[in-house]
C-alpha cells in the first residue's frame, strides 16, 4: 500500500528537502505540499493523506491550530509535527489537538521514512530524542485531572500497568520485562486500552495517563 503524504511547512527549501527524501522511496507518495495550517486544512479536505507532516511555527495559520484543521477536515489522516529543541511551548496545544507524534527536524533521512511509516501503520511516534521532555512539559501543565480518573475504572488491573509504563517512555519489549509478561501480550493489552479509552494511538494513550493521573511529572519505570 501506498502512503499518502501531505508536506507543510513556510519554507519551500525543506519541503523540496522533504519530497526528496520521501519520494526515493517505493512505498511513499507525496500528494500536496502546503505554506501554512490554513491551506493544510484544506488540502486536507481534498486529498485525504494518510500522514501529514506539519512544521510548527508558520505565518498566518501555525502547525497547532493546522493540526486541528487537518483532522477536522480528514479524521483519518494522522499529523506529525516537525520539532526543534526550543519549542516546548507548542507541546501541550499539539498534543491536546491530536497529532499522533513528533520529530525533530534534524532527524536522519532514516528516522524520518521509518515514523512516517510508524504513523502509517497506527502507531504514535515520540521521538526518542524528546520523549521525555514533551511528556513531562505536557504533564506539567495545569489542569483538572481528578475527574478523568473515572475513564480508568474500564481498565483491568494489568492494563493499568501497562499503560502506566508506556507512558513512561518504555517500549512493548520492555514493558514485557518489566511485567514479565510475552511482548505478544503487551501488544494485546495496547490494543485494548486504545480500543476501551478510545484513543487513535500510543501518543494519545501517553496524554491521558497523565490527564487521569496514573502517572505523574518526574515518574520513571524504576519509581
Amino acid at each position: 500500500m501506498t502512503i499518502r503524504v501531505l508536506l507543510v511547512d513556510d519554507e519551500a527549501m525543506v519541503r523540496v528537502g522533504l519530497r526528496m527524501v520521501l519520494t526515493a522511496e517505493p512505498d511513499v507518495e507525496v500528494v500536496g505540499e502546503a505554506s501554512d495550517g490554513d491551506l493544510a486544512g484544506t488540502m486536507a479536505a481534498q486529498l485525504r493523506p494518510d500522514v501529514v507532516l506539519m512544521d510548527v511555527r508558520m505565518p498566518r495559520v501555525d502547525g497547532i491550530e493546522g493540526a486541528r484543521r487537518v483532522l477536522e477536515a480528514s479524521p483519518s489522516s494522522r499529523v506529525v509535527v516537525l520539532t526543534t529543541f526550543g519549542e516546548d511551548e507548542y507541546v501541550e496545544g499539539a498534543l491536546r489537538a491530536g497529532v499522533s507524534g513528533f520529530l525533530l527536524k534534524v532527524s536522519t533521512p532514516e528516522q524520518l521514512v521509518a515514523a512516517v511509516r510508524t504513523v502509517a501503520a497506527g502507531g504514535g511516534l515520540l521521538d526518542p530524542a524528546v520523549t521525555l521532555r514533551v511528556i513531562e512539559s505536557f504533564a506539567a501543565a495545569p489542569g483538572p485531572r481528578t475527574a478523568r480518573s473515572r475513564d480508568l475504572e474500564v481498565l483491568t488491573l494489568r492494563e493499568r500497568d501497562v499503560l502506566s509504563l508506556v507512558a513512561r517512555g518504555l517500549s512493548n519489549a520492555e514493558v514485557a520485562a518489566e511485567l514479565y509478561l510475552g511482548e505478544a501480550t503487551v501488544k494485546t493489552h495496547v490494543s485494548s486500552i486504545l480500543a476501551k479509552l478510545g484513543l487513535r494511538d500510543r501518543v494519545q494513550a501517553v496524554v491521558a495517563a497523565y490527564e487521569t493521573g496514573l502517572v505523574r511529572a518526574g515518574d520513571r519505570a524504576d519509581s
